[in-house]
């Protein structure tokens, strides 16, 4: 599989590691409610399609990227750097 870093171009997906979810919000880090926290950290939507995540470039330019991957063909969709996407 191919990620096309905006900034180095398509590379292998062995230079990029996975960084989770991006769809989910994460709860404040001063809150103490144990449940929002239990929620984020346990509770996983098993997504059937399109599907936002968070990948770093760890063997290239380290940009953190949102990818937008289906999970049912592998197709990357689109990739574009985190910071510009953010929620």
């Amino acid at each position: 599989m191919l990620i096309a870093c905006p900034y180095c171009g398509p590379r292998d997906l062995s230079e990029f590691t996975y960084q989770g979810d991006a769809n989910r919000t994460r709860p404040n880090p001063m809150s103490n409610d144990q449940s929002a926290w239990n929620a984020y950290v346990y509770e996983r939507v098993n997504t059937a399609g399109d599907h936002r995540e968070f990948w770093q470039h760890s063997g290239g330019c380290r940009a953190h990227l949102v990818v937008i991957r289906s999970t049912l063909t592998h197709e990357i969709k689109s990739v574009a750097f985190a910071r510009e996407t953010a929620k």
